[in-house]
């Protein structure tokens, strides 16, 4: 994939890959992962929910990893909502199936990883919210694709 330059990474995602494998989905509502998913879907986005521990999410069903999920479903982007130390196999398995971008939530980094991802080809957002950042393009217009 083309450089995209930074002040262009996020449109460029939120634009260009509507499929969204979210990993730690949580089927709880009052869960951070489940807004946000729930705010996407309601956007338009496709959510894959990536959790062992469910069965389905959001009306989806939901896959016990990332390749599982791959199997199934065309995934572009992996929206990640588990800790910091637990991105590298994330990222490791974002690169194994051919998404095209990882974002990692608010609060959660990892440099090496992240350069892993980008060394791959991969575009990369760090310690930000998807649903924030969709609000945020979407109220200046910097969003084509979304359903509303």
């Amino acid at each position: 994939m083309a450089a995209i330059p930074p002040a262009e990474r996020l449109p460029y995602i939120l634009n260009h890959f509507r499929k969204i494998a979210v990993v730690g989905l949580s089927p709880q509502p009052h869960r951070a992962s489940f807004d946000v998913a729930r705010y996407m879907q309601a956007q338009g986005y496709r959510i894959i929910p990536v959790n062992p521990n469910a069965t389905e999410v959001l009306g989806e069903k939901a896959y016990p990893t990332l390749t599982e999920a791959a199997r199934h479903e065309n995934i572009e982007l992996v929206n990640c909502f588990r800790n910091s130390e637990d991105i590298p196999p994330v990222v490791d398995e974002a690169i194994a199936i051919g998404a095209k971008a990882v974002w990692m939530q608010l609060g959660i980094r990892h440099p090496a990883a992240a350069a892993k991802a980008e060394a791959a080809g991969l575009l990369v957002v760090q310690d930000h919210c998807l649903k924030i950042d969709h609000r945020v393009l979407l109220s200046r217009g910097l969003l084509s694709n979304s359903s509303v």
